[in-house]
């Protein structure tokens, strides 16, 4: 089982779903590129980063793996299905859709600029300034776990931002294919969320005709965060059923 994060996130954010699947799999929380731990590297598209994933589960020795990827984690986790599907077993992707979204991240970007620029001494000196640009403090939280401490005590984010920054046409790109992935697909919306619409059917069913597609009311794009019980036990039943 390989779990994948979202923009900005690192492999803990699905600590809760690891935990509640830790009994009947064996579980990798992995950072994606240029996030968390790994290594940073250009350009870093959709593309680039499933073919990192599939480096890794080579080094690893795991032939094949189920998947779950929130938001830029499920497109990541859509595009290796789509170019490896001898190594995915089964998809599940939280809230997005295998398509181009607009660019609607400026009030993160610049909250993470202002503490980039800023040497902070401590997170609340970080904090302070982030929330100058964003007013949802479960976003501001959110980011402020990817910060830590360098050599000379200054507070610096672990994410490549000069990269993301960069590449991030790229990230929020679409899905691009011709072969579809037949395999076993969730689709996990949150009820609130315009991550995954109506207007989305058409591409999601042409690239993944198997997909089942679970709504889970009173969430947003965190869902994850949001009802963890619920979202753990959707992804645990869908995932029990078709490995059973």
């Amino acid at each position: 089982m390989i779990l994948i994060h979202g923009l900005f996130g690192m492999g803990s954010n699905l600590g809760a779903l690891a935990r509640s699947l830790h009994d009947s799999f064996e579980v990798y929380s992995i950072d994606l590129p240029n996030h968390g731990r790994s290594d940073w590297i250009a350009p870093s598209g959709i593309p680039t980063m499933a073919d990192a994933v599939v480096a890794w589960m080579d080094r690893q020795g795991i032939q094949s793996a189920s998947f779950v990827g929130h938001s830029l984690g499920g497109k990541v986790a859509m595009e290796v299905a789509l170019r490896h599907p001898e190594r995915v077993s089964a998809l599940v992707a939280a809230d997005i859709a295998p398509v181009a979204y607009p660019a609607h991240h400026a009030d993160e970007f610049a909250a993470l600029e202002a503490v980039a620029g800023a040497q902070c001494q401590s997170r609340a000196e970080a904090r302070d300034l982030m929330c100058r640009h964003l007013d949802d403090d479960t976003v501001v939280q959110f980011l402020l776990k990817s910060l830590t401490r360098d050599a000379r005590g200054v507070y610096v984010w672990r994410f490549n931002l000069n990269e993301i920054l960069k590449s991030y046409d790229a990230i929020r790109a679409g899905i691009e294919g011709d072969v579809s992935y037949t395999g076993p697909v969730l689709f996990i919306k949150g009820g609130d969320s315009s991550y995954v619409l109506e207007q989305h059917r058409e591409k999601i069913l042409a690239l993944f005709p198997t997909v089942i597609l679970k709504v889970m009311p009173g969430c947003g794009h965190w869902l994850h965060a949001q009802q963890p019980r619920l979202f753990n036990r959707l992804v645990g039943r869908f995932l029990e059923a078709d490995t059973a």
